[in-house]
């Protein structure tokens, strides 16, 4: 079965269109985007808005899936034994009511009664479950802050329309793919996507690489991420099924496989039916030789069916799904498919996500090392002070740095110095610095960023409690520490300082040199509590955990690790890319981490 080809080539299909036109955009010219979207800073007017809501449809994604009350209904009632079961009542209401001397209906009634009742309980059921996902649903905001009429206004998520000038802060969604237009320190989560644990930085310059990834382009946002912090102001390309993750939805969606039960379901159902079309002919033929009353023939090689059949299974297979799902509720979980307890059930192998599913999806300051990758708390106080005194809008970094320092009993130093002036990050630099005065009039710049651009401004380095000047036996020890924990799934930082420091108020970029290189930060997104038990509990009851992810393959290995996933073998993206299905069907047997995986 070609299953990967047939998959990717459908997957494809409904993408290819939306990743060109958001590519297309990510490198046009400002005004050149302005033009093809007929759309200014100014935003647009609520009868443009109008009139593209009418072209484009509601912001919102919709799939061929079904969810009316009617089709699950269909869903209650339209199943093998019940439709054997009806069938039987037809075949009973001809022999026992219509050609019978003394017309009974209490088979039929039973009969009929017993088909009512599975389908009430199991339409019931998911009816329940579907009121319940309905109500969490609508306790999520779904706000959108729009410019129209050149003015700012909150509307629902659904009335963005492509070319809606759009502002963003921490906490918010976007409700669409967007290009930046205006950021400030904006970090988005696009795990959902892309499964990168850490947040991705956004800025509104075009790209260098024009041939970069879709979900790696600076300038795209994309329906489902939300702003971790910062703000930003953008444009909406695209909305609905035309954005990146509606034409996924849309590919993906269609027909639900039928689960293990329900095939077991069907299976005995078909042997039910070939059997009466066998029993029934033989036995009306023999019973009609011998007795020669054909009538009485028939009426007895019915009788056979009805007996062949087990009237009360319907009811007691969905009685007893019901029963689990309500048990499942209690522990807040939602059963929309009645059939997917049994599935649970009999679960094997579990596949899982590993970004804020086995991990808090949260920055935590793991490690701060000296060069040699030894800890030092001397590397924690600096961070602490450059995160502590910048005045700008602290990220993630600077909140996971503040938090450990805390921990730590730290904010008692933050009175022995005050805030000279400070030199803030930019895209450019990828490092910020701020300039400290202690007590005495002391004065030093602690600068924190980017390895590759922190060490590119270092002369000196700071070994052993030594200052030296950096050689490249220093920088090959220094690249090598980075490179370790970075390989092991940290996000790395560097931290460097000096205390030859001018007289001024005033600092500015050119400050930043001859600086001492004085250790790392590393930052990981910590597995949760529960996670290693939970897998732990997973494997005493026989199912095997396989973790799906697009993170990094050191990260992966580095939180599968610590919650008990095994990590002999690892595949990535581009190793199933380069597989047959033969061969990727056999390495699913054996390898239980995926990294790197495309959406």
């Amino acid at each position: 079965m070609n299953f990967k080809k047939n998959l990717n080539r459908h997957i494809q299909q409904n993408k290819q269109d939306t990743e060109v036109k958001l590519h297309t955009n990510a490198f046009l010219a400002e005004e050149q985007l302005f033009a093809s979207l007929s759309a200014n800073m100014a935003g647009l007017t609520n009868a443009e808005a109008e009139t593209r809501q009418d072209e484009f449809g509601k912001n919102t994604i919709t799939t061929t899936k079904k969810n009316t009350p009617l089709y699950r209904l269909q869903e209650a009632v339209v199943n093998p034994f019940n439709i054997i079961l009806l069938l039987i009542a037809c075949i009973t209401f001809f022999t026992d009511v219509i050609y019978s001397s003394k017309p009974d209906y209490l088979t039929v009634i039973i009969i009929l009664s017993l088909v009512i009742l599975s389908s009430l309980v199991a339409f019931v059921q998911s009816r329940s479950s579907d009121a319940a996902a309905e109500k969490l649903s609508k306790m999520i905001s779904n706000k959108a802050d729009v410019r129209r009429d050149g003015e700012w206004c909150g509307i629902i998520m659904d009335e963005v329309v492509p070319g809606d000038i759009i502002r963003l802060s921490a906490g918010d969604m976007l409700p669409a793919d967007v290009r930046f237009l205006t950021t400030k320190d904006t970090f988005i989560a696009q795990a959902a996507l892309t499964g990168e644990s850490n947040p991705v930085e956004k800025f509104s310059e075009i790209p260098a690489n024009l041939n970069a990834v879709l979900t790696d382009l600076q300038n795209i946002g994309f329906m489902g991420s939300n702003i971790i912090s910062g703000s930003a102001t953008a444009i909406v390309l695209a909305t609905g099924n035309n954005t990146y993750f509606g034409s996924m939805a849309k590919s993906l969606s269609g027909d639900r496989a039928k689960t293990s039960f329900e095939r077991g379901v069907d299976s005995v159902s078909h042997l039910l039916i070939r059997m009466m079309l066998v029993m029934i002919p033989i036995v009306f033929l023999i019973n009609g030789l011998i007795k020669k009353d054909w009538g009485s023939a028939l009426i007895f090689s019915i009788s056979i069916a009805v007996g062949l059949t087990p009237e009360m299974l319907p009811v007691v297979m969905t009685s007893a799904l019901a029963k689990g799902a309500v048990s499942m509720s209690k522990h807040k979980v939602i059963v929309r498919t009645l059939g997917a307890i049994q599935t649970f059930g009999e679960m094997d192998v579990l596949c899982t996500d590993k970004t804020g599913t086995l991990t808090e999806d949260k920055i935590v300051l793991e490690k701060y090392m000296d060069l040699h990758g030894k800890d030092d708390a001397r590397i924690l106080r600096h961070a602490y002070l450059n995160s502590a005194f910048q005045t700008g809008l602290k990220n993630l970094i600077d909140l996971a740095v503040i938090k450990r320092a805390k921990q730590k009993g730290l904010q008692t130093m933050l009175d022995a110095y005050t805030l000279v002036d400070e030199i803030p990050f930019d895209f450019s630099r990828r490092r910020m610095s701020v300039v400290l005065a202690d007590k005495s009039g002391k004065r030093q710049l602690i600068t924190k960023g980017a390895v590759e651009e922190i060490i590119s401004i270092c002369s000196f380095v700071e070994i052993n409690g030594n200052i030296l000047p950096m050689d490249e036996k220093s920088r090959r020890i220094a690249l090598a520490t980075y490179e370790k924990y970075n390989a092991d799934g940290l996000r790395m930082i560097a931290v460097a300082q000096k205390n030859e420091v001018s007289d001024g108020s005033v600092f500015s970029v050119l400050d930043e040199w001859d600086m001492v290189l004085i250790g790392f930060i590393g930052f990981l997104d910590p597995p949760k509590e529960s996670a290693k038990a939970a897998i732990a509990a997973l494997r005493e009851h026989g199912v095997r955990t396989v973790v799906l992810t697009g993170d990094s393959e050191g990260v992966a290995i580095k939180v599968c690790g610590k919650v008990g996933v095994a990590t002999s073998r690892v595949l990535t993206g581009r190793d199933i890319e380069n597989m047959d299905d033969n061969a990727l069907l056999d390495a699913v047997k054996d390898c239980d981490l995926f990294a790197k995986l495309s959406p």
